[in-house]
């Protein structure tokens, strides 16, 4: 065991823990959730930690030995190679300054051993003093979630442009299927499967090209600002360069905010970013929604497509099959949906110059970037891939339909058409069956007007 202490008091630290005195209080204090801060939060703070030092020795203001091994170890929890020393709960108090801490004393113990000195030696190598030089815990966190989510918003963007075009397959292969279309879940007029499909996909295009542009908003970021937006204790050099390297170490591009303030106490990017995933999540439990309706069955139900049979359905019931990965998307959504509600509340109870729930808005928006970019992978591959159009079905469902007397009406009128409609269900016949029964059309006529390029084009 080692000892740390501060002006608040001392506490007994084990010797084979990288994190320090303020991590172990925040572990305690905050010890509401299993769940952790995400590693990409963590990743993107060592990463400004790195090229904060970087700047720093460059500027003369940190000793090069003491710089380079801050470096190193920077890097190292970059990598992922000390995961295990976040044990913070994602939701804290202190606006992230535990999360920042304990990044600063991860670093700062590994690179006290990397030069051969025991953890615990803050007088050679310090958090604040030398992790944390000319930074704070408001311009590190609010840039850090910055990073983090145009990483993973750049993952999710080509999983939709994946899911687009998995569903774009399916509307090719499904091109020519005649359906029952619906309104109100009730038989409307005749639609191909292949164009539902085509729906989906556009949908899918548009989910993706927002989340693809949103990325602009997140690329204004406020390091140099330190406290308040103010720059205070930090040099203006310091400012430009550490940016400068910023942008050359990360792979998107970055801007430097004009005004620093607002990129501190403003959360509305985070909002308007959540807003966008809210969006695509809603068009994922409508798309999931109607592949469960149109798979229901197989006898009692629509089953007009089938989906991949993937695991036994009951424990009593043998045989049943249920849709899960669809289901699975229903719940993923109303999850994100849940936590754009939480960032919104977040954000707006922000006050003056600083967020204190900025641990709140990570943890959810990150969170719903993961479970969308997942939750989008199996859905492409447990399930539209596997999407079987069930013809015999479709064809069925139109024939003993009235939707036809749609079809018919600019030829036979509106009220024959009804009459004919309400005579064909009174009779269980068919609409077709009818016309022809009562000599109304030959069934030349009728064939003509009832392709399927006719029924399910304009014009």
């Amino acid at each position: 065991m080692r000892k740390e202490s501060d002006v608040l008091g001392e506490l007994f630290i084990e010797d084979d823990v990288y994190y320090g005195l303020q991590t172990a209080r925040a572990a305690l204090y905050f010890a509401v959730s299993d769940a952790r801060v995400h590693p990409e939060l963590i990743r993107a703070i060592a990463l400004i930690k790195k090229v904060a030092a970087q700047t720093n020795t460059e500027i003369g203001d940190l000793d090069p030995v003491i710089g380079h091994a801050i470096v190193q170890a920077a890097e190292e929890v970059m990598s992922g190679r000390w995961d295990d020393q976040f044990p913070i709960s994602a939701i804290q108090g202190g606006a992230g300054t535990s999360t920042n801490a304990n990044v600063n004393e991860v670093i700062a113990n590994r690179a006290l051993e990397i030069l051969g000195l025991p953890k615990g030696s803050y007088d050679r190598i310090h958090p604040n003093d030398h992790v944390n030089l000319h930074q704070s815990t408001n311009d590190v966190y609010s840039t850090a979630m910055r990073l983090a989510a145009l990483q993973l918003l750049e993952e999710l963007s080509w999983r939709f442009a994946e899911l687009q075009e998995a569903l774009q397959e399916k509307e090719r292969e499904f091109a020519h299927i005649i359906k029952l279309g619906r309104t109100q879940l009730q038989d409307a007029v005749p639609i191909t499967l292949g164009q539902e499909f085509g729906a989906y996909a556009q949908a899918i295009a548009r989910d993706r090209w927002r989340l693809y542009k949103v990325g602009e908003r997140l690329r204004q970021v406020s390091l140099g600002g330190t406290a308040v937006g103010t720059g205070i204790n930090a040099p203006l050099k310091y400012i430009y360069l550490v940016n400068e390297k910023l942008r050359m170490e990360f792979p998107f591009g970055l801007a430097r905010n004009e005004n620093l303030v607002d990129g501190i106490q403003n959360m509305d990017v985070f909002v308007e970013v959540s807003g966008l995933l809210k969006a695509a999540a809603v068009n994922l439990a409508k798309i999931s929604n109607d592949l469960r309706l149109l798979a229901s069955g197989p006898r009692g139900g629509i089953g007009e497509i089938r989906l991949p049979e993937l695991q036994a359905g009951s424990t009593i019931m043998p045989g049943k099959v249920n849709p899960v990965i669809p289901e699975l998307i229903n719940q993923v959504s109303i999850k994100v949906i849940a936590n754009d509600l939480a960032i919104t509340l977040a954000a707006e109870g922000g006050q003056l110059e600083l967020n204190a729930f900025s641990p709140t808005i990570a943890h959810c928006l990150l969170e719903s970037m993961k479970l969308l970019r997942k939750a989008v992978d199996i859905f492409i591959n447990y399930c539209i891939k596997g999407v079987e159009a069930n013809e015999e079905r479709c064809r069925e469902l139109v024939e003993k339909s009235t939707v036809y007397a749609t079809v018919l009406t600019p030829y036979l009128g509106y009220d024959t058409c009804s009459e004919l409609a309400l005579e064909s269900i009174r009779r269980g016949i068919s609409f077709r069956h009818l016309v022809l029964e009562k000599g109304l059309m030959t069934e030349e006529t009728l064939d003509k007007l009832l392709e399927v390029e006719r029924l399910t084009r304009p014009g």
